[in-house]
């Protein structure tokens, strides 16, 4: 099974800087996540931007749509901001014979303690058994595109 991993951008590929007491997009952390999983499907990254999910806006959805669109593979992981999750999966659907699952991290791949490795995994799982149709893997949860929102006053994700 081949799975084509998207990055966008995101809190999962953040990076602090201590002197700027902020955080900024930095390299993607998926192939750091599958070496350590020791994945055995194959599968390649294809990084298309480098937003916090605040700054992603219509056209840059339309891009992803249209890359998927044309693209071969049946399969993939989306790692995207939290934040406007919800919007893109909504951008995505109605792609025939695709399964496309979305995922990221409240907080960043690079902290030793974070959501990212198990929400990697949980959109890896569901590409391989989910049916054609987009989704949302967080938290151990996977939500329908256009069934679910993000709750920001808890921090998490939940079915509409």
């Amino acid at each position: 099974m081949f799975i084509r991993f998207i990055t966008t951008g995101g809190t999962i590929d953040k990076i602090y800087f201590d002197d700027l007491s902020q955080f900024e997009v930095g390299e993607s952390q998926v192939h750091h996540i599958l070496g350590e999983g020791l994945v055995q499907f194959e599968h390649d990254i294809v990084a298309l931007m480098h937003k916090d999910s605040l700054e992603i806006d219509d056209d840059d959805r339309s891009a992803l749509r249209s890359y998927i669109e044309k693209d071969d593979a049946e399969r993939y992981v989306i790692t995207h901001g939290t934040d406007s999750m919800p919007q893109t999966a909504e951008v995505l659907r109605g792609l025939p014979g695709k399964t496309i699952v979305l995922t990221g991290a409240l907080t960043p791949a690079r902290f030793k303690t974070t959501d990212a490795v198990f929400n990697v995994g949980m959109a890896v799982a569901t590409a391989q058994v989910a049916s054609p149709g987009v989704y949302i893997a967080m938290s151990g949860q996977v939500f329908e595109a256009g069934a679910v929102r993000k709750n920001r006053a808890r921090n998490r994700f939940e079915k509409l």
